[in-house]
């Protein structure tokens, strides 16, 4: 099965889970989302795919995205701090970082001591706590010198209550019956809802955007909560930052029409849910089957989608991946990698991080070498190096291959050019034994972790211990494969 091929579907609304589990966990911040997305969209495609018209970086192809919070990544909790840690990224395959947000913080209803940095008092400013601006322009140096891409993290939805706009202009503000400020839900105490009907925010907002591009020479954005913004803005403001140079931008929300003109990529929240319904003993590989259909025959083939196991809610709200996923956490990061998404990494995955960081207080992360380091690295190396995991219409396509595990072994093969990895995990705490015999995956190979030689057969086999993974990497051949009759 070939889950490239397209079938049309007329009025398909996503931002549903493919797999409904009542252990599944999401903050209200996920909620928020999964509510607003399942509501119709400004623009909704009756008749056909959403097809793409983006030009992607070239640099963007074979990156993945790791996610850090500079308040927590160093003992200092600054720019300065972060830089220092440059070179251990680098070495770990590293290729795009993205900061949460970098702005001062709203003192007015602030939550807990150091304020939620997605309540952003300024928007063309540097959080003093972090350093100064040109220390900034400094750090997004630095991370270029490395060979690395910067994204920043930009909240357009809502902004702090003693953000200039409230004095300047609150015309741009959402108001209730009273005339006085409110926040886009009535749980969000530290924010206020902005008001995207007044035509002046739209160029307020995107002079803003500008003047980090101009000034810092960053290398995209990660937008928060895109959806609850008029995808008309992004289109437009998108249009107009690439002018100044290619940039990455990505959309916090799930919905095949931010692919159209505004976003490289969006999140991909189903794969999550997948994620943690396996773990749970709620779905298996018919899930990933459903879902690997449902994404190629949804999102134009160009689209860039994020897969994660964790984010900076996740782990501030809700459980740790380690208490989520268990003894899996590698096997569904091994996932999150080799199917046709981008993966996600979270400050403090490679280190084992297994604790809740706070989010409004500066907080640590006990940085060592431990289970998932070796594992992370070998993976972000290899899909830098290898054209069958490139992003987007550059990667191979997803080829599921049959075999005997029934639902609790899934497999399958990526090939590009003259690259090909064959995928094989197990989806269960139990032992499997899993055979083959399909002409897609026989080959010579090298298994990536163990780097053992391997040549797969006609009626080939894997033995599998409980969530165990295999992913072989195609190698020439030294001899011709002599096929057993």
């Amino acid at each position: 099965m070939n889950f490239s091929i397209r079938t049309p579907v007329s009025g398909l609304v996503l931002g549903l889970m493919l797999v409904s589990s009542p252990v599944l966990l999401h903050c209200q911040h996920e909620k928020r989302m999964e509510a607003a997305e399942a509501a119709p969209p400004d623009s909704v495609v009756e008749e056909d795919f959403v097809t793409s018209t983006i030009e992607h970086p070239l640099w963007s192809y074979n990156t993945t995205i790791y996610e850090a919070n500079i308040r927590h990544f160093s003992p200092e909790g600054n720019f300065k701090g972060f830089a220092k840690e440059l070179k251990r990224l680098k070495e770990l395959g590293v290729s795009v970082i993205w900061l949460m947000p970098i702005h001062p913080i709203g003192e007015k209803n602030r939550q807990g001591t150091m304020g939620n940095p997605y309540s952003v008092a300024n928007h063309v400013a540097v959080n003093p706590d972090y350093g100064t601006l040109q220390e900034f322009k400094a750090l997004v140096q630095k991370i270029h010198d490395h060979g690395m891409y910067v994204i920043i993290d930009w909240v357009a939805n809502h902004t702090a209550w003693d953000h200039p706009l409230t004095q300047e202009h609150k015309e741009w503000y959402n108001l209730d019956s009273t005339g006085n400020f409110m926040p886009p839900f009535e749980d969000w105490t530290d924010v206020i809802d902005l008001n995207y009907d007044q035509p002046e925010l739209h160029a307020y907002m995107q002079d803003a955007m500008e003047f980090w591009v101009r000034e810092t020479n960053i290398d995209g954005f990660r937008c928060d909560l895109a959806g609850l913004v008029p995808l008309e803005f992004w289109e437009e403001t998108t249009a107009e930052l690439r002018k100044i140079k290619p940039l990455l931008m990505l959309a916090e929300w799930e919905a095949p029409e931010f692919h159209a003109r505004a976003f490289d990529m969006t999140y991909g929240r189903n794969f999550f849910g997948i994620v943690n319904a396996v773990a749970q003993g709620y779905a298996d590989s018919r899930s990933f089957d459903n879902f690997l259909y449902e994404e190629a025959n949804s999102f134009p083939h160009n689209a860039f989608r994020l897969y994660f196991t964790t984010n900076h809610d996740e782990n501030a709200w809700n459980q740790t991946a380690r208490e989520r996923l268990g003894d899996g956490l590698p096997m569904f990061t091994v996932l999150s990698a080799t199917l046709r998404g981008v993966p996600l990494i979270f400050n403090g995955q490679e280190a084992d991080l297994n604790r809740n960081l706070k989010l409004y207080e500066k907080d640590h992360i006990r940085w060592r070498k431990g289970e998932m380091y070796p594992i992370i690295e070998k993976l972000l190396k290899l899909r830098k190096e290898n054209t069958a995991l490139w992003n987007g219409e550059r990667g191979g396509e997803v080829t599921k291959i049959h075999n005997s595990g029934g639902s609790a072994v899934f497999s399958f093969v990526r090939e590009r050019d003259d690259d090909k990895v064959f995928v094989v995990v197990n989806l269960s705490p139990e032992k499997q034994i899993a055979y083959f015999n399909e002409a897609a995956y026989r080959g010579t190979y090298q298994e990536l972790f163990s780097e053992e030689a391997v040549v797969m057969r006609k009626s080939s086999s894997v033995e599998l211990a409980p969530w165990d993974y295999r992913v072989y990497v195609k190698t020439p051949p030294v001899e011709p494969i002599a096929e057993t009759k």
